[in-house]
């Protein structure tokens, strides 16, 4: 909806732009006529044309000033569009006065006959000056939707922090590592103790890059292989792990904790609900501008639903939109008892 239309204050202030608009028409193009013939005749036609104008919103929205469109072409479509829309607002203008005149005779029809031209000239010139309103008011609405997703951003990243923490210290995960350490200690001390120093660095590094606004695909991927090693010692040789990245892509910038729930989905609803175990596939690849993250595990087909690995994809996919505006960053699919998930993120790198 048109940003003026929909906020009654904001139309207020505009129809008393418009009106002392007329006000200046009156004393600039009243000539030798009555102020009251004046005022009857351009305060009308002023409103009429202030509403006329509003159509300029539509043209700014269609063609903005950026890389996407020329600015010759700009100003030729807005020139033609004034010379148009003043075209009608003279046609109204003859149309009004002969009305006044028939009603009461103010010479408003000797006012237009003279003024015809200047009132051409003026209404392509206030249409122009509507359009560059307009223009300022998509930058204004613009700077508004990028702050206020900034501030949502803020708070999903802390949310999906908080999130990724809760789920490192759930008892599916700490209780798993804690009795998985507890039974090593009897068995095998030395993977017990290894299992407990992993764990510490997984959680020591967690809270170190969580605290990042982006961190390098590098270091999201450490971060994935940290938490897979402890699954490791908990799966023992059920649980395998390939990475496939590309220098140019492990180079750039991603949010913090991406691929956390997408690797936790890939151990507890994929591979350790198998006998035999699986491997987990990452993968990430550069293409021009994209940055694509792919991660793979064997799933059972006839697993149990559960609504677990869909909350932490649509978590990611809400955080993910909110910061690229990218609705279609997450692919996800199940072909043959193999997991996909494929995400796909602007290419950004330190500078």
């Amino acid at each position: 909806m048109h940003p003026i239309l929909g906020d009654r204050r904001r139309l207020a202030i505009y129809l008393v732009a418009w009106l002392l608009i007329g006000l200046l028409l009156m004393s600039g193009l009243s000539g030798d006529s009555a102020w009251l013939s004046a005022a009857v005749f351009f305060l009308p036609l002023c409103l009429v044309y202030a509403l006329v104008s509003l159509s300029s919103w539509y043209i700014c929205r269609a063609f903005p000033i950026d890389d996407r469109v020329a600015v010759p072409r700009v100003v030729a479509v807005h020139m033609a569009v004034a010379v148009l829309a003043s075209a009608i607002w003279v046609g109204i203008g003859a149309g009004w006065a002969s009305a006044v005149d028939a009603v009461v005779n103010l010479g408003a029809g000797l006012l237009f006959a003279e003024q015809r031209a200047l009132l051409f000239v003026v209404g392509a010139l206030l249409f122009w000056l509507a359009a560059v309103f307009h223009y300022l008011l998509i930058a204004f609405e613009a700077s508004r939707e990028a702050e206020r997703r900034a501030l949502e951003l803020s708070l999903l990243a802390r949310e999906a922090e908080l999130k990724a923490l809760r789920a490192q210290i759930d008892p599916h995960f700490i209780f798993n590592s804690l009795h998985s350490i507890s039974a090593l200690t009897s068995i095998d001390a030395e993977a017990a103790r290894r299992m407990c120093l992993l764990l510490a660095d997984f959680l020591r590094e967690t809270l170190r890059l969580g605290s990042n606004s982006r961190i390098s695909l590098a270091d999201e991927f450490g971060l994935a292989e940290r938490f897979l090693a402890i699954e490791q010692v908990r799966l023992g040789s059920r649980l395998q792990v390939t990475r496939d990245a590309d220098a140019r892509a492990i180079e750039c910038l991603v949010p913090p904790l991406l691929l956390q729930p997408l690797v936790e989905n890939a151990v507890v609803h994929g591979v350790a609900q198998l006998v035999e175990g699986g491997t987990i596939k990452m993968a990430a690849s550069r293409n021009g501008s994209t940055v694509t993250i792919t991660i793979e595990n064997p799933c059972d087909p006839d697993r149990a639903r559960t609504r677990g690995v869909g909350l932490g994809l649509d978590l990611l996919r809400k955080r993910l939109t909110t910061q690229f505006g990218a609705y279609e960053a997450i692919h996800a699919d199940e072909q043959l008892g193999r997991f996909r998930v494929e995400v796909r993120l602007p290419a950004v790198t330190a500078v």
